[in-house]
């Protein structure tokens, strides 16, 4: 931390009815008061959570820039516990750059990304986990998301992971309190209670870093791919879904030779549908490497669509289905039977064995069907206000080294293994827990974590 005063445009390029500019730092709000001269009170006068109409001037030539309104926060009470102004002038990008020059020419300097946020996270005003639901906040992208991250930043997620901490701590201790009274050979907390104990934490850290997995379904969309041979129908039915020519449809085989992705809302739920490269035999080589995205699309995603022409032979289906089945799941392979318009699905149905969707891809009101499927089959992959999941890939990493360590104690359980070695690995768990919220930080992981923010959070 530093004692700079700070400065940034906190909302986004473009011209707009309002922008805003954001000072903070020790002396910000008389720094201000340098270029913004208010016609009832000057801002230093100004108590806390006070706001005042006034003009930015420049004070080289007295030229008045622009009018507008300036919001005083008094340290400690304020986002990042520091004075801070909150500039609100007109959007237009002229005025807030001419703005942020008068402040720095009066020695405020240009915010890092995130740093407004990091000096709350130092000020002690949110943890580290909650410092990173600011981010996720700003980038939600669906209401499932922002749940999630409305949750954690209200301190729900924190909250779990220091019960879990302090119920470590709490048996750390005892084991060696009996380190210290090894001589009289007592036993402050009985095996079989620890044992019991560690299983349960070690559950739920277990399920909280599985958490992470549906959490980044529910964040960026649920990832669902349309396969299957060339011109079967495949990228028709990624332009009925998404009511737009995202891909070109043609006769000509191998069109479509990569991956084409968009983002679909079902009844409140986000989907990424991908459309694949046609599988078939080539010797084309740009070709052979769509298609190998195809099957990495497959093993990548939650639902694959296999697109089945009811027109054409069904000698290969049974082939396909193997190759499609080396990549993922078979609950995770749905047949569709497209073309139901020109030919009847029954000789499909009965080469897959299985029971098929069967829909025309061009008719829109076929196309509903998919959608249905697609509604029922993630109708639990929502976030209700209040769950609590792992929302990013640091805090998964570091729970899963919780639960590690955690099988390590129970191991030396088993094995009847002495105090001193289950009392490290105790002392571990309890570490990576503190780290999940920042109890326990370096600087690289500080900078890493706020370099990924936007400039004025």
């Amino acid at each position: 931390m530093t004692n700079d005063i700070i400065a940034a445009i906190a909302t986004a390029p473009g011209r707009a009815a309002q922008g805003v500019i954001k000072v903070c730092g020790p002396g910000s709000i008389e720094l201000v008061e340098k270029i913004f001269r208010s016609p009832k009170a000057p801002l230093s006068t100004l108590e806390g959570y006070r706001a005042t109409y006034g003009w930015i001037v420049d004070p080289a030539n007295g030229e008045r820039i622009d009018d507008g309104m300036a919001l005083v926060y008094r340290a400690p009470h304020s986002y990042t516990g520091e004075d801070t102004v909150e500039l609100t002038l007109h959007g237009n990008p002229l005025i807030l750059s001419l703005s942020m020059q008068l402040l720095l020419n009066q020695g405020a300097r240009l915010a890092e990304p995130g740093e407004y946020t990091r000096r709350a996270f130092a000020a002690g005003k949110m943890d580290l986990s909650q410092a990173e639901a600011v981010a996720d906040i700003v980038a939600s992208e669906n209401r499932a998301a922002l749940r999630l991250s409305v949750t954690q930043m209200r301190g729900g997620f924190r909250d779990k992971i220091r019960e879990l901490r302090d119920q470590l701590i709490d048996l750390a201790s005892l084991i060696e309190l009996e380190l210290d009274f090894s001589e009289e050979d007592v036993e402050f907390v009985p095996r079989e209670e620890l044992t019991r104990k560690c299983q349960e934490i070690l559950r739920e850290t277990t399920e909280l870093a599985d958490s992470y997995r549906v959490s980044q379904v529910i964040k960026e969309g649920i990832p669902i791919a349309i396969v299957g041979e060339t011109n079967v129908g495949k990228s028709t039915l990624l332009n009925t879904l998404l009511g737009e020519d995202k891909a070109i449809v043609s006769d000509i085989h191998g069109t479509t030779r990569d991956t084409i992705e968009d983002t679909l809302y079902i009844r409140g739920q986000q989907f990424r549908i991908i459309d694949t490269a046609g599988i078939r035999t080539t010797e084309d080589t740009i070709e052979n490497i769509g298609i190998e995205r195809s099957f990495a699309a497959v093993k990548k995603a939650a639902l694959t669509l296999w697109v089945i022409d009811a027109t054409k032979d069904t000698t290969g289906l049974g082939a396909m289905y193997r190759s499609l089945a080396e990549h993922t799941e078979p609950e995770r392979i749905v047949p569709v039977i497209n073309k139901c318009d020109l030919a009847g699905p029954e000789q499909a149905q009965q080469a897959i064995g299985a029971t098929a969707l069967t829909i025309s891809a061009r008719e829109h009101g076929s196309v509903e069907k998919v959608k249905d499927l697609l509604s029922q089959r993630f109708d639990g992959y929502q976030a209700e206000v209040g769950d609590v999941m792992v929302t990013n890939l640091r805090q998964a990493n570091a729970l899963a080294e919780a639960s590690e360590h955690l099988q390590g104690v129970l191991e030396k359980l088993d094995l009847g293994l002495s105090g001193d070695l289950i009392a490290q690995d105790l002392r571990a768990a309890t570490a990576d827990l503190a780290t999940v919220i920042g109890e326990v930080t370096t600087d690289n992981l500080l900078h890493n974590i706020f370099a990924n923010f936007c400039i004025g959070k």
